[in-house]
């Protein structure tokens, strides 16, 4: 039987995502070698913390979802599990890929993977909760497009170098 997840449900791997995300920025901010790709990633670590703060207020004002028939502690770590491997994966953040990128453009590559990734989580998550909170989530989807194009544009500067 699938499991379908409520909108709450969904805010909180959003909310994990995020907070991944901000460690995934920092780690790779001290691994780099040029100073620019180091500001990028610690101004995305920022905007991260921006985006836990809107996704946990929608969280807080967001219906409260008990599972039927399920083991709450096992459903728990079901939606742990979920949001551990949503797109920055806690692999992805301690892995010899995040802190020994072999150059400033691969970890680059790393990071565009990633935003991608969350973009299209965000698109899909966006249809699942209620029509009021779609220019919310419109709106880091638009900052992620952001952040995606600001790294697309650091790894353009330095292969052209």
């Amino acid at each position: 039987m699938p499991i379908s997840l409520s909108a709450s449900e969904l805010l909180k791997i959003a909310v994990g995502i995020e907070r991944r995300g901000i460690a995934f920025y920092d780690v790779m901010a001290k691994s780099v070698q040029s100073a620019e790709t180091a500001n990028v990633f610690q101004r995305l670590a920022r905007m991260e913390q921006y985006h836990v703060k809107v996704f946990q207020k929608m969280l807080d004002e967001a219906d409260k979802y008990e599972p039927a028939q399920v083991d709450s502690e096992e459903y728990d770590a079901y939606l742990q599990a979920l949001s551990d491997n949503a797109v920055f994966t806690d692999e992805m953040i301690t892995s010899e890929m995040a802190t020994k990128a072999e150059s400033d453009i691969e970890a680059l590559e790393l990071a565009i993977g990633a935003e991608k990734d969350s973009i299209l989580f965000y698109y899909e998550m966006k249809e699942a909760l209620p029509q009021r909170v779609h220019p919310t989530v419109n709106r880091v989807i638009t900052e992620e497009k952001s952040h995606l194009r600001q790294l697309s544009e650091v790894r353009k500067k330095l292969a052209a170098t």
